[in-house]
């Protein structure tokens, strides 16, 4: 079962341990993860459930593809890093993820 730990902005961590294949952001609002709306239900149509990966997990999460890239344009504080939590699928490969939330979503 993958693992992955959110950072909020004040340093806080939370772990999460979930079943391969739910997204960052549905393994989020499982812990009861506030900073993470994810208000279209995860479905890539708002960017309220905004993260940045890790610098050490970004090339293993690979980038986000011309749909995300286009709704991280309404997310605050985008930088190179930025995902949308709901497009990222947990698997065996990404055990260990660690995402970063940003200080709002809007």
């Amino acid at each position: 079962m993958p693992r992955v730990t959110y950072i909020e902005a004040d340093g806080a961590r939370h772990d999460a341990t979930v079943e391969i294949g739910i997204s960052v952001m549905d393994a989020a609002r499982r812990i009861g993860l506030a900073g993470i709306d994810g208000d279209c239900g995860g479905m890539c149509a708002c960017s309220t459930c905004h993260v940045y990966v890790d610098p050490l997990w970004t090339d293993r999460v690979g980038a986000p593809d011309e749909l995300e890239r286009d709704m991280l344009t309404f997310a605050f504080d985008v930088d190179p890093t930025s995902r949308l939590a709901c497009q990222i699928s947990l698997g065996a490969d990404l055990d260990g993820l660690i995402v970063r939330l940003p200080s709002r979503q809007f």
